[in-house]
């Protein structure tokens, strides 16, 4: 008979260091899951202790500072914030959880405008290997509190993230589609975000048919920080004005704008992701050859997806070694790639569609760790700068010398 996995829901920090330590005790490694979304979500091994944080979902504002506890969802973060007329750089999709988004960096709507979810971090509640609590921010275990921000999971459980939040009276929201070539609205996007107000932050999708929140076919998605229509329609007037292309323009709250992915049944973690063949990476421009390069790749594959999102602005202002996070000078954030789909993909298919990600891949500055769905400990390195994947391993001698935080991206010592 099978064993079965050991699943704990603790509802304080308190609880959290008492299961990390009965853990360390019983030589067990550790899952955390908040929104269920990661890879590690799936993990069904009878050895780990698995923390399902969900009930530690507090939000509490103070003027512009925002606590959020560690099993929140970037959802309710949004609907409670909205109601105070603020809001926080977060990802696209309302059952992702805060935790494991934020300490992968957290590439949102509106991270031209204020940057990543870990730029808006300040401090921390964390429960380390040795089943303690402490507190984090810039002046207090300041080592600890830069590892966070942008080192995935490695260093510790974080039960409350505090953020310093944003005024955010209004957005609009311009989708735009069209049934074209995509290589002229892709090279118009680029001269656009070439210079384009930091208020503005765009996505590029084409997909095949997936689910109701994301029909088949591609589209731009932007989002203007503020709520000026004509300012949102006059910097997209060079991509509204192509050929064959629709634009919508709606003022709806930022909460809004946060797809709807709901669990499959029996919860999230009752079935794995789907197989992807494929990879996402940040570049410092999308440039000619990027861009025929995506457009081919896509034509090619009946069940290959691209994506893109403008980076800079408020991104691109923070130094390179404020944060773990790689790669500040990229202006692109690009994933490509296909659902390994019996019966539509074969092994010709799979290995044509590996080599010309590997083609698009080689301009790539870093790799992002959120949208990297498999455990690849040979390419952990290759997520961060040189210098910043050092300083992490020091980090992680000092505070997991044992490696009890390794389901994630991991940094070995």
């Amino acid at each position: 008979m099978t064993e079965q996995r050991l699943i704990e829901r603790p509802e304080s920090a308190e609880e959290v260091a008492a299961l990390v330590r009965r853990a360390q005790q019983d030589s067990r490694m550790i899952t955390v899951v908040s929104g269920g979304h990661g890879p590690w979500s799936h993990v069904d091994n009878a050895e780990d202790m698995r923390l399902e944080l969900g009930a530690l979902a507090d939000i509490r504002i103070d003027g512009t500072r925002v606590s959020i506890g560690g099993g929140a969802t970037w959802g309710a973060v949004a609907s409670t914030l909205g109601e105070a007329g603020l809001a926080i750089s977060s990802g696209d999709t309302s059952s992702v959880g805060v935790g494991g988004l934020t300490l992968g960096g957290g590439i949102g709507w509106m991270v031209r405008a204020w940057g990543l979810a870990v730029d808006q971090l300040v401090g921390a509640q964390v429960v380390t290997a040795a089943g303690e609590i402490v507190d984090v921010d810039a002046d207090t275990h300041p080592d600890l509190f830069w590892a966070l921000r942008g080192g995935g999971g490695n260093f510790g459980i974080v039960t409350r993230f505090d953020f310093e939040a944003h005024r955010l009276p209004g957005i609009v929201f311009g989708e735009y589609t069209f049934s074209e070539d995509s290589t002229s609205v892709l090279r118009a996007l680029r001269e656009i975000l070439r210079n384009a107000p930091r208020e503005l932050t765009v996505t590029f999708m084409d997909v095949p048919a997936m689910d109701p929140s994301a029909p088949a076919g591609a589209s731009v998605h932007a989002v203007w920080a503020g709520g000026d229509v004509d300012a949102l329609r006059a910097v997209m007037a060079p991509v509204a004005a192509l050929d064959g292309v629709t634009e919508k323009l709606t003022t709806p709250a930022y909460r809004d704008i946060l797809m709807e992915m709901p669990a499959p049944e029996g919860g999230a973690e009752a079935a794995g992701p789907p197989g992807f063949i494929g990879g996402n990476g940040l570049f410092a421009e999308l440039d000619d050859e990027t861009i025929d390069r995506l457009v081919r790749f896509r034509a090619a594959h009946p069940a290959s997806i691209i994506f893109l999102r403008s980076l800079g602005g408020a991104f691109g202002d923070v130094a390179q070694d404020a944060t773990a996070f790689p790669a500040r000078t990229a202006t692109w954030f690009v994933m490509a790639g296909a659902f390994d789909i019996p019966g539509l993909v074969d092994d010709d298919a799979r290995a044509s569609i590996r080599a010309e990600w590997q083609e698009i891949e080689r301009n790539r500055l870093a790799e992002y760790g959120n949208f990297a769905d498999s455990e690849r400990p040979d390419a952990v390195p290759g997520m961060f700068a040189e210098a910043a994947y050092a300083r992490l391993r020091d980090v992680k001698a000092q505070w997991d010398p044992k490696n009890l935080f390794r389901r994630n991206h991991n940094i070995a010592v």
